[in-house]
């Protein structure tokens, strides 16, 4: 990895000179600035000949937590992220009620009964066991706690306040979950409805329709064109329809890997911007993940810079993702935050003018905890909307479908009765 050898003012206005090592130039001057240091110069230069010694020095002291991180690696890849907010949530029942963290660990781990938390919590007292602090042994759980989440409890132990760390993160944890369980419901009545209607269309057109088709042609007579193409739709479903869902699961397939990659979720997250609702939604998560993110991390002392970083990996659209990377870029270079994020388009008036107050007064948490509470109800009204429009679509699909049966029923008794009369 490249060196940098920079001159750099710190905090107190101090020139410090010294090395750092980044991938890249940009990447150096971002982790200057997170360390508080104004960069006045800058310069690559080739690796040191003593840090191959240095990083291996380094090694063996860490040895014993490197040794309890392999040996427990594949043990830690089964648990998931679900188990963070019960961990977190067990572990503050007996911080608040004055155990340490370690105290609280090592209890929890022997007295729980539930097995997977069981399993973490005697993990993280091995670690705890051999030295590690709290944030550090839960590093060797990227699965289940990530960088935000570590970062914050590593700013409550440093500060002393890590039961209001705990309290801070388990209140935003259980607002996130509030609302995937909330879109979850919004969308469970849609899809039970279209797998009910698909089952009924699915059963006329293999088991009823073929039925009336026999005791049509037996009467004779010709078919009127809306039954002519009722039957014809249903020998092609007959004849084809494996070879059609077949085609249609493999471009659904493709589709999806393409969309895993970089380049299609960059596509499909700027397509999904221009439909309607859609798109207005998208942007309302946006604003929420910002706002809710960015004001737990401030209140809980970390760094600006650190939590401009933390809160874009939490947005979840890559356009609007891309745009908050260049307005934290321009964050870091100084310029103002509503500025800097009113140039992505992807937040209202409102919202920026809030920014506005909050910085001209100091303190901007407050403001945007007022725009997390505001874009709440708004995605709550949104989802409620989605219910009912896709409810209503799917019903107007079927009634559509079902009245175009009748209609071709009723055409063909009425065709062939009359030419029974003459």
């Amino acid at each position: 990895m490249p060196h940098f050898s920079y001159n750099a003012r710190n905090r107190a206005g101090q020139l410090v000179s010294d090395e750092i090592e980044a991938p890249s130039r940009k990447d150096a001057l971002r982790r200057l600035q997170t360390r508080g240091f104004q960069p006045l110069q800058l310069k690559e230069r080739a690796a040191p000949k003593r840090a191959k010694s240095k990083r291996s020095g380094s090694k063996k002291t860490s040895a014993p937590s490197e040794t309890a991180a392999s040996a427990s690696g594949s043990d830690a890849k089964r648990f998931a992220s679900k188990h963070r907010l019960p961990f977190l949530q067990a572990l503050h029942d007996l911080t608040s009620s004055g155990l340490s963290a370690g105290e609280a660990v090592r209890l929890l781990a022997n007295r729980l009964k539930e097995p997977t938390l069981k399993n973490i919590f005697s993990e993280v007292w091995d670690r705890l066991s051999e030295g590690a602090n709290l944030s550090r042994a839960l590093q060797d759980f990227p699965t289940v706690f990530d960088e935000s989440t570590i970062n914050l409890l590593q700013a409550g132990e440093a500060t002393g306040n890590l039961n209001d760390t705990l309290a801070r993160l388990i209140e935003h944890l259980t607002e996130q979950r509030e609302m995937k369980r909330q879109l979850m419901n919004a969308l469970a009545y849609p899809l039970f409805m279209t797998v009910v209607a698909t089952g009924v269309i699915l059963f006329f057109l293999f088991f009823l329709l073929p039925r009336l088709q026999t005791l049509l042609d037996a009467l004779g007579g010709e078919l009127p064109w809306s039954t002519e193409l009722l039957v014809n739709f249903s020998e092609f479903a007959l004849q084809y329809g494996i070879a059609v869902l077949a085609g249609g699961a493999f471009l659904v397939v493709s589709f999806w890997r393409w969309r895993a990659s970089d380049a299609g979720r960059l596509v499909t997250d700027r397509w999904a911007l221009r439909i309607p609702l859609l798109g207005d939604f998208i942007q309302s998560q946006t604003v929420l993940a910002f706002s809710q993110t960015l004001s737990v991390l401030l209140e809980n002392g970390i760094t600006t810079a650190d939590a401009l970083r933390m809160t874009e990996k939490q947005i979840q659209n890559r356009v609007h993702r891309a745009a908050f990377d260049e307005a934290t870029d321009r964050i870091l270079e100084g310029e103002p935050l509503s500025a800097a994020i009113e140039r992505t388009g992807c937040f209202p008036d409102l919202v920026l003018d809030q920014l506005a107050v909050g910085e001209n007064t100091g303190n901007v948490v407050p403001s945007l905890q007022k725009s997390a509470a505001t874009y709440r109800r708004m995605i709550s009204s949104q989802l409620n909307t989605f219910t009912k429009v896709i409810a209503s679509g799917v019903l107007l699909s079927v009634f559509l479908f079902v009245g175009f049966i009748a209609f071709a029923m009723v055409s063909a008794i009425f065709t062939l009765s009359s030419s029974f009369s003459v």
